[in-house]
């Protein structure tokens, strides 16, 4: 099929997109409604399956649009009841999402992009280099794959996801458009009804995209923070050396103030031993959030073939909280789930056909020299 008869996958369409594509069609915009119910709701898979739909209708939509979910390459299934697949998209790379079962809560941590450009020294997607952007359908396509994996969609609205974070392969702000889109049709009552608390994206730090998603969403936010000072964040992160911690900081409270109600920010630190776990960084953190609203979220780093890093210790890591709490910030330990399948945070790599050919250079660096403790100079 060529590229100007393809057929528009709808699964990528926001409810306000669908509305204009039946109405280029000739048809009401009532049928939006209709066709994202179907699809989103009660899990619909072809046209042939909307029975509120006249024949005529069916048989048209048929020849100009599919409903199509990326390919499963790999389902894993935890002991601890975490759930992960590799995801083949067009084009033959691959992603990864994970499902994390905590009680009634069940969160789906989606990726954004096929590998990342942003390059930070402890994540192992990262190092896998950067294809591309994933579709809006694509996004969506990894929520209703974790759905389908509890059975068939129940029409009853029982939640088979509860929540979705935007914590997976990719820097999400970097993929504005098509993630905005996908958040829209998540908190959509039409669609899939999530509330705009039980949506967050997280980000490295991209501040100008910060202040347009102010402008479009309100979506809960996280950010990926993982230093208490610039020169420590440049190494760990390098989008810093850009938008450093007082401007991304601003940001973060800038997109607050557009908020009408009383959330905080989620920050994210993954502690990695003897680099950002001693008492004087957890001092300089207290520093850093008294000036934004925020919760606290400790991830203990999760290690990965050739990284260069260590787990800190458990008395470390308590001790790291203990300073926190201390001083009256709110503070988290995340539990590492889904390590047995390789499914813990920083740990999802996919099979990414590497567009900056940086998993090539990090192997030839880390083979002639590594280093313990610092990120690889690339």
């Amino acid at each position: 099929m060529t590229e100007s008869t393809a057929k528009v996958n709808l699964l990528g369409l926001s409810p306000r997109q669908l509305e204009s594509f039946f109405e280029e069609l000739g048809e009401k915009r009532f049928r939006a409604t209709q066709v994202l119910k179907w699809m989103h709701q009660l899990g619909a898979s072809s046209f042939d399956e909307m029975t509120n739909i006249s024949k005529a209708l069916r048989a048209k939509l048929a020849e100009v649009a599919e409903i199509r979910e990326p390919e499963i390459v790999v389902e894993k299934f935890s002991k601890d009841g975490t759930r992960k697949w590799v995801i083949r998209m067009d084009g033959g790379s691959a992603i990864e999402m994970v499902l994390i079962p905590d009680g009634d809560r069940k969160t789906l941590c989606v990726s954004s992009q096929v590998g990342c450009s942003l390059d930070c020294s402890f994540c192992s997607t990262g190092k896998q280099g950067f294809n591309r952007d994933l579709s809006t359908a694509e996004i969506i396509g990894q929520l209703r794959v974790a759905i389908r994996s509890f059975g068939p969609f129940d029409p009853s609205g029982e939640r088979r996801v509860t929540n979705v974070v935007f914590m997976g392969m990719g820097e999400p702000l970097m993929n504005f458009d098509n993630v905005v889109a996908a958040t829209e049709l998540m908190m959509d009552d039409n669609a899939y009804g999530l509330s705009k608390r039980r949506v967050t994206l997280s980000t490295s730090g991209v501040v100008p995209a910060l202040d347009r998603l102010r402008e479009v969403s309100d979506v809960s936010l996280a950010v990926s923070l993982h230093a208490p000072n610039d020169e420590l964040r440049n190494e760990l992160v390098p989008i810093n050396r850009r938008y450093p911690i007082d401007e991304l900081i601003a940001a973060c409270n800038r997109y607050l103030e557009g908020l009408n109600d009383k959330r905080v920010v989620t920050v994210e630190y993954t502690l990695i031993a003897g680099v950002n776990d001693q008492p004087e960084h957890a001092r300089q953190l207290v520093k850093v959030l008294r000036k934004l609203p925020c919760k606290l979220n400790l991830i203990p780093f999760n290690p990965f073939p050739n990284s260069g890093y260590s787990r800190p210790t458990e008395e470390a890591i308590q001790a790291f909280k203990q300073i926190m709490l201390s001083s009256h910030v709110l503070t988290t330990v995340r539990r590492t789930r889904g390590d047995d399948v390789d499914a813990a945070c920083g740990q999802l790599v996919g099979q990414v056909q590497d567009r900056t050919r940086r998993s090539q250079k990090y192997i030839a660096v880390v083979q002639e020299e590594p280093v313990q403790g610092k990120s690889q100079a690339l």
